[in-house]
């Protein structure tokens, strides 16, 4: 591989065949993937070994997100019949379904005990549904968005969110604050630098913005790539030197996180294809992204 590419340009390549896949996302050790599509159904693969593990079916309409428990023993999943689901990862059963958005749920994720699962949808709310209870209604609404949420995060004492009304929203849980950030884009990705002390997101005007958690700050951008219509994700890799983005042609966009300069593209070989979907290892130089009915897996060498 030469010496300027983080990533090898030839990935494997799974054919998910699930209609166009929503969402790809590695575990919390990256060992496996969960992907959600078009013909409702949510499927679990061991990408390093290319191998289907288990398929989840019982949503009415596509699922949108699909989230691993970071005990590995849970699936939690978001759809556009506006439920958000809980399965048993072993038997593939669906254990819990929760009614309680009035629109399309756009994205899920656990908190770090696997108690709670947080989903945002274009009804402009964040829900909190206690696994540990009995009852199907969410324990808390978070309804301060203007327009739909996109992107939802959840760490030991904060939740952070994106919104299309152009706001980042991080809710301080010890504290019970809540601090806004007004971006003036429409912002469709967030996510924590994994050293906490900075959020990445992307936004409807080609670019992926970095900020200064607590000042709101902003302290880079990163631009060349197409996006104005889709959400496409973007995240760090594992040890905070790069930022990574899809693109609406086609591409994967990896930039030097401090000088925000581009330092490689991964072309997915499908065309002007929106790639709104990607996750990083969260240790090792390993890749997934999905293009239509594909799942692809890209691995590299780092250089520091």
């Amino acid at each position: 591989m030469a010496a300027s590419q983080l990533y090898s340009p030839v990935p494997k390549i799974i054919d998910c065949k699930q209609g166009a896949i929503r969402a790809a996302h590695l575990n919390v050790d990256g060992t496996y993937c969960i992907t959600c599509g078009a013909d409702k159904s949510i499927k679990l693969w061991n990408p390093h070994r290319e191998l289907l593990l288990k398929t989840y079916a019982g949503h009415g309409f596509e699922v949108l997100d699909a989230r691993g428990s970071t005990d590995n023993a849970q699936i939690a999943s978001g759809s556009v019949d506006k439920t958000v689901m809980l399965w048993d990862v072993g038997t593939g059963q669906a254990q819990r379904k929760f009614r309680g958005h009035a629109g399309r749920v756009n994205c899920v994720c656990f908190n770090e005990e696997s108690t709670l699962v947080l989903s945002g949808s274009i009804d402009c709310t964040v829900k909190i549904w206690d696994l540990k209870s009995k009852k199907n209604d969410p324990v808390q609404t978070l309804d301060e968005g203007k327009d739909a949420v996109m992107s939802v995060v959840v760490t030991n004492n904060e939740v952070l969110t994106g919104s299309l009304d152009g706001r980042v929203r991080r809710y301080d849980l010890r504290m019970g604050k809540l601090f806004q950030d007004y971006i003036g884009k429409q912002v469709t990705s967030v996510c924590f630098t994994n050293d906490g002390q900075c959020i990445l997101m992307s936004t409807l005007e080609n670019s992926v913005l970095l900020l200064d958690k607590d000042s709101g700050e902003m302290l880079a951008e990163y631009t060349g790539h197409k996006n104005k219509e889709f959400k496409c994700d973007s995240c760090l890799n594992a040890k905070d030197t790069h930022v990574v983005s899809g693109s609406e042609d086609g591409k994967i966009y990896l930039w030097d996180l401090v000088k925000a300069k581009l330092v490689q593209t991964l072309d997915h070989g499908l065309g002007s294809i929106a790639i709104t979907s990607l996750s990083h290892h969260p240790k090792e130089p390993c890749l997934v992204s999905a293009a239509q009915n594909k799942l692809f897996i890209w691995r590299g060498d780092e250089v520091e």
